[in-house]
């Protein structure tokens, strides 16, 4: 991050490294980031299909506080490979890409694309 004062904005603030989950110091920032839009998708499917928890909870196969958790961004009891097992269920398949990191880049990362095809 890096600390940011100019003329045109005064006010010091910190620009984003592009990961909150590095920016505040948590351990294993980019599973973090990878779970976050896991989830995120998951639960823009489930507005879409326009699910209840309830009717989330069964088609996923897990109880209704499960759903308010991964809802409300509370992903503590959710690995990603149980992630993956949800988008699955509702009709997703997954494709895991490696790659080299970019030579510009200080570390490798992990990323969650979507295939609007």
């Amino acid at each position: 991050m890096t600390r940011t004062k100019s003329a045109t904005n005064p006010i010091e603030y910190e620009e984003s490294s592009g990961n909150v989950f590095a920016d505040i110091g948590l351990p294993n920032p980019e599973e973090h980031l990878a779970k976050a839009e896991l989830a995120f998708q998951i639960c823009q499917i489930i507005r879409e299909r326009k699910l209840t928890q309830v009717k989330a909870a069964k088609l996923l196969g897990i109880q209704q506080p499960n759903v308010s958790a991964l809802m409300k961004g509370h992903l503590d009891g959710f690995s990603a490979e149980r992630l993956f097992r949800f988008l699955n269920k509702l009709d997703k398949s997954i494709e895991i890409v490696i790659r080299d990191k970019p030579r510009q880049s200080k570390y490798a990362d992990v990323r969650v694309v979507v295939d609007a095809a």
